[in-house]
Order: structure tokens, then C-alpha cells, then sequence
């Protein structure tokens, strides 16, 4: 039972993150754009936690974390940069 939702759950994962990099290339503006990337981000954070579920490993559960981290901390660079011109003032 667990297998198939995962299967199901890491297909819907993998049609999100398609539906992300259209968003990603197509988008109308620049916050759009952003916005993309960030939910791309989450969603990429919920394929590595599927794929540690399904191999039955923890270092995927460690991936995971570094990329919320990075992907934070790189909208709030980006939306500073949109928003005022320079990251760091």
C-alpha cells in the first residue's frame, strides 16, 4: 500500500515541478518568475523527502533540509535585489 502512494504521490510531485518550469519559462513577469522558482523549491524539498521515504535512507531527509535553506535564502536575495537594486546595503 505504501508503494503505490508513493508512486502516485512522486508522479503528482514530478507534474508540479513541470508545471513550475513552464511557469518558470513562460511567466509573464519577473514576481512571477520568483514565484515559480519558490514553489519549485518546495516542491523539489517534497520529491527528496518522497524519494528518502522510498529507499529507505535518512541522508535524503539531510538534502532536503540544506535545500529549504538555500532556497530561503536565495527568494529573500532575489526579492531584495527586485525590490531595492543591490542585495546587501
Amino acid at each position: 500500500m505504501l508503494d503505490i502512494a508513493l508512486t502516485i504521490s512522486l508522479t503528482l510531485v514530478l507534474m508540479a515541478i513541470l508545471m513550475n518550469t513552464f511557469r518558470l519559462t513562460i511567466g509573464p513577469d519577473l514576481p512571477d518568475r520568483v514565484l515559480a522558482l519558490d514553489t519549485m523549491y518546495v516542491n523539489s524539498i517534497a520529491l527528496i523527502v518522497l524519494m528518502g521515504l522510498w529507499l529507505n535512507t535518512k541522508t535524503y531527509f539531510e538534502a532536503a533540509l540544506l535545500i529549504a535553506m538555500l532556497g530561503f535564502i536565495s527568494t529573500v536575495a532575489i526579492c531584495k535585489y527586485i525590490l531595492r537594486g543591490d542585495i546587501i546595503e
